[in-house]
Order: structure tokens, then sequence, then C-alpha cells
């Protein structure tokens, strides 16, 4: 694999402190269980941590990432899980299948044309079933560590909306996750100029305000946050 220089070394830094938050992904995870039936597919799994997390879950879960390093980095990481199949996608795509339902966690703001990116996904999903996304929040937010990732945008509720809707999607769920992630997010990176990576700061907003967070947004929808999440479905066909 090339050296990671630059942008890349950036990226590689954001993926590895991502990992450490535990918490955060866990509760991630949580939010799309129900909506993806027995053999769902991920687009875009990164380093597998959540493929990881949700494949016990499933009688079959399908991995996928565009780039060719990481995905040869996913493939040894989930060699042995015999319900896990990884492969190469890269989006927008003519692909085809009938998946029980797909999920995206932090991709489509990588995407310039983001609709025949959804597209693409409902593609690959039966009628019916259903396309599960995070995306980060508001357009203030974007920092120089958005840039560094390939952000191309951030998403309100009603750009989301609007997006899902222009790709024939009905929007079932579409609400804020993370308020306090948001705030912290904004300061670390747009104030202080700080990249998201593994160390103490991001180990104990994982270990003590991501559960106090979860716990309030779990009694009540909160109006901002870090991320947008969305569930949508495919229309089914007519009879």
């Amino acid at each position: 694999m090339p050296e990671i220089t630059g942008d890349q070394r950036i990226q590689a830094e954001v993926l590895e402190g991502l990992a450490t938050a535990v918490n955060h992904r866990r509760w991630f995870v949580e939010f799309a269980l129900e909506y993806l039936g027995d053999n769902p597919i991920e687009i875009g799994s990164g380093l597998g941590d959540y493929a990881l997390e949700w494949a016990p879950h499933f009688a079959r879960f399908t991995a996928t990432e565009a780039d060719p390093d990481r995905l040869v980095l996913l493939k040894e990481r989930l060699t042995g899980h015999s319900n896990l199949e990884v492969r190469q996608m890269l989006l927008p795509s003519d692909d085809t299948d009938t998946y029980s339902g797909a999920v995206s966690y932090n991709v489509l703001e990588h995407i310039e044309d983001h609709v025949s990116a959804l597209r693409s996904m409902a593609r690959l999903v039966r009628p019916g079933g259903a396309i599960v996304l995070i995306v980060p929040a508001f357009p203030f937010a974007m920092s120089p560590v958005d840039v560094a990732t390939g952000h191309v945008r951030r998403y309100t509720k009603r750009t989301m909306a609007e997006a899902l809707h222009a790709a024939g999607l009905r929007i079932e769920r579409l609400h804020y996750a993370n308020a306090l992630g948001l705030i912290g997010y904004y300061m670390a990176t747009s104030v202080f100029r700080l990249t998201p990576s593994e160390g103490p700061m991001v180990k104990f907003y994982d270990r003590f305000v991501l559960p106090l967070t979860k716990g309030a947004e779990q009694l009540v929808r909160p109006p901002f946050g870090q991320s947008v999440f969305a569930v949508a479905r495919v229309p089914e066909i007519a009879g």
C-alpha cells in the first residue's frame, strides 16, 4: 500500500479515532437494526467497525468499500466471519440485487451526485426495503477536517429530505442525532483547528458525555445534532 500522506493521513487519523469511540458506534448501530431485514448491504464499510457490530444480528451481511487499498484491509479484517461477504462498490453504480436493506453511514457527503448514489442504493434493495443513512449535519460546521476527508457537503433535515425525494424514496424517519457532539465537533475542528483522532479527548467524550447524550435523546429528539439520521423506503412495485 502506498505511503499515507496529506489528506490520506488525516483520513486515517479520523478513522482510527472513530474506531475507539465504542459507545458512539454502538448507539448508531442500534439506530439501524430494526429496518434492515435479514440480508442487508452496507455501502462504504471503511475498516469494518460497523460491519463487525451489525453482522451478528443477521443471517447474511455484505460489506462494501470503494477504495482498493481499504478494500484489501477490509477483506483481511473480516476473514473468518462466515456470514460476512465483502465486495467492491463505487457509487453511483448500475449494480442491481435483492438485498433486504441498505445502510450507509457517513458516506453520502463524499459523493457529488448524491441523488444518483441514492438511486443506486435503491436498485440494490428489493421493493419495500429500507435505506438507512447517517450524514454529517449543518453546513456551518464544515471544517478543514471535512474538506481534508473529502466532504463536499453537510446536511440539514431539509436538504436530506430533498435528496431522498429526488431519488424517488419515501421517508419514514428523519431526525438529528448527537446534539452535544455537534458543539464539541465545531469547537474542536473550526475553533481550535484540531483533528478528531484517537486520544484522551475522544475517549473522555465517548465514555462520559455520549451516554448522557444518548439517554437524553431517547426521551426528546433534539432540534440540532452532529448527524442527520434518515430511513427511507424503496417504493413497492405497483400491482
